[in-house]
């Protein structure tokens, strides 16, 4: 235990320091402290010595050069066991400082508040993080405290070592405070990164807050958490059971096709993280019905994903099947005393989710692939009527909305629609043909076709067997990406069928 003689306080997060500087004073700990921290130190009548009174030196530049001085970063890194450490302190009349209480600039929430790129530089803190790598490498003799939530601990330690603290505090306190530097770190350069649009640097930092850590992974012997770059989730949980990693996946999912249609319109079901239903019906009561009928058997125990405010009417309709999650642009009053009857039922307010343009991520061992969204917005000018029939406008928006719910299906996918609502999806199967079959087979064993089934394919058919076996079943419209050495074959053949088809100009895989 090494008794603490002397503090340095430099926060700009100046809230609950009366309480700890009781203690400090109680165990005659000396403290130096530096500008807005000082001011409020002395205003809370405590002793303090002013930083450039303690270094002989005045801040110079605004401010910018206040606690960047050797005898403060000699008081902090010297090795009290060092001999040669402590006769080079002896020579230049330098002193221990044994604890270091230091938060930054608030450069995250200035990037929230302000584009202004002046006003971002200012808030980039290079004394504070120097100070805390400083203690936090010489965790062995110094105590560093990056956060007031650790105020009472080191209270606690104070109290339970009579002015000292202990090496495993010291220790952990070091590792929060490495976590912090490098956050904030990463920060900026992901900010840099941002101004000067290179999305793929040479080198990439990835960072995150722990928002929740989860019972378990994707199975119960797997660990799971979850992290944001954010300090909170855009989603807010108003009711149920704690969520699972599963449906983290699945309420992730959902939100991303349903934010995909049209605004404060659509329902998407989902179950393992694969559209099931999907509707874009304005009644929302026969939207949801719509959706279900696509397959009813997969939503049992799905995610059910509203685009608007859940209202009465559609939550008596909710409640009469099994799900783990339902999430809507907020609940009305009614609605919410209606869905709050099932205990675990999780109810997510996603009225402020926003689909940020930010990359995708997928990791395996050391290796981690990235990706931009695949966020397209379709128009007709993204397509070419290579048919000789052309769709009627009900046609053409059918298969636009097809088309836009199967870059969401896992590959390959294959989509059938009809009046705005899915009626047949077959995904993530390595034959084409088979997701062909298993999408007629749903629409054949849960919805009565319509005389007017139009079809989407994420990506090209390969060969003719596909889009015939389609238009065997029915299919009047098909809409698949152009870029297979067949496209005259599938497109004679269409014409030889009076098959409507379009090209696209992209595909869209989902692995």
């Amino acid at each position: 235990m090494n008794k603490i003689k002397r503090a340095l306080i430099s926060v700009f997060d100046k809230k609950n320091l009366k309480p700890l500087l009781n203690y400090l004073k109680k165990y005659k700990i000396e403290i130096i402290s530096s500008g807005g921290t000082y001011k409020e130190i002395k205003k809370l009548k405590f002793p303090c010595t002013e930083v450039s009174d303690y270094t002989d030196s005045t801040e110079i530049l605004g401010g910018r050069v206040k606690t960047l001085h050797p005898k403060i970063h000699a008081g902090i890194l010297n090795k009290r066991s060092n001999k040669s450490h402590q006769r080079d302190l002896i020579k230049n009349n330098f002193e221990n400082i044994d604890l270091v209480i230091v938060n930054f600039y608030p450069f995250e929430e200035t990037l929230k508040e302000t584009s202004n790129h002046k006003k971002v530089i200012e808030n980039i803190d290079v004394g504070g993080p120097t100070m805390v790598r400083a203690a936090a490498k010489n965790y062995d003799d110094v105590t560093v405290i990056t956060s007031s939530s650790h105020y009472n601990e080191l209270i606690e330690e104070l109290i339970k070592f009579k002015g000292s603290t202990s090496q495993n505090f010291r220790k952990r306190m070091s590792q929060i405070a490495f976590s912090e530097t490098s956050y904030y770190d990463a920060l900026i350069s992901n900010y840099f990164n941002k101004i000067t649009n290179i999305n793929y640097p040479k080198k990439k930092i990835f960072y995150g807050n722990l928002i929740e850590k989860l019972r378990y992974g994707e199975n119960p012997h797997q660990e799971g958490a979850i992290y944001s770059n954010n300090k909170f989730l855009n989603i807010k949980q108003l009711h149920g059971k704690q969520l699972s990693y599963n449906n983290y996946n699945d309420i992730f999912t959902s939100l991303s096709i349903s934010k995909s249609l049209p605004k404060n319109a659509g329902i998407v079901i989902v179950k393992h993280a694969n559209p099931c239903g999907v509707s874009i019906l304005k009644n929302t009561v026969e939207c949801y019905k719509s959706a279900l009928a696509c397959d009813p058997i997969s939503a049992f125990g799905g995610i059910v994903s509203c685009n608007f405010k859940v209202n009465r009417k559609l939550a008596l309709e909710l409640n009469k099947l099994f799900l783990e999650v339902i999430i809507g642009n907020n609940f009305d009053a009614d609605a919410l005393k209606i869905l709050k009857k099932k205990k675990n039922l999780r109810l997510i307010d996603a009225s402020n989710f926003n689909p940020y343009e930010i990359p995708r991520f997928s990791s395996f061992n050391e290796n981690i692939l990235v990706q931009s969204e695949d966020k397209k917005v379709f128009t007709k000018n993204d397509f070419d009527v290579v048919s000789k029939k052309k769709p009627t406008k009900s046609q053409f928006d059918d298969l636009i909305f097809a088309f836009n719910v199967c870059k969401f299906v896992k590959s390959n996918a294959i989509v059938l629609a009809s009046n705005q609502s899915t009626i047949g999806i077959g995904s993530g199967q390595p034959s084409r043909l088979d997701s062909c079959q298993i999408a007629i087979d749903k629409m054949k064993k849960f919805i009565m076709p319509s005389s007017d089934i139009v079809a989407a394919s994420d990506a090209f058919f390969p060969f003719v067997d596909g889009i015939e076996k389609l238009v065997q079943s029915g299919i009047k419209a098909i809409i698949q990406p152009s870029g297979s050495i067949r496209d005259k074959e599938i497109i004679k053949f269409a014409n030889e069928t009076d098959t409507v088809l379009v090209f696209s100009k992209t595909r869209h895989f989902r692995h």
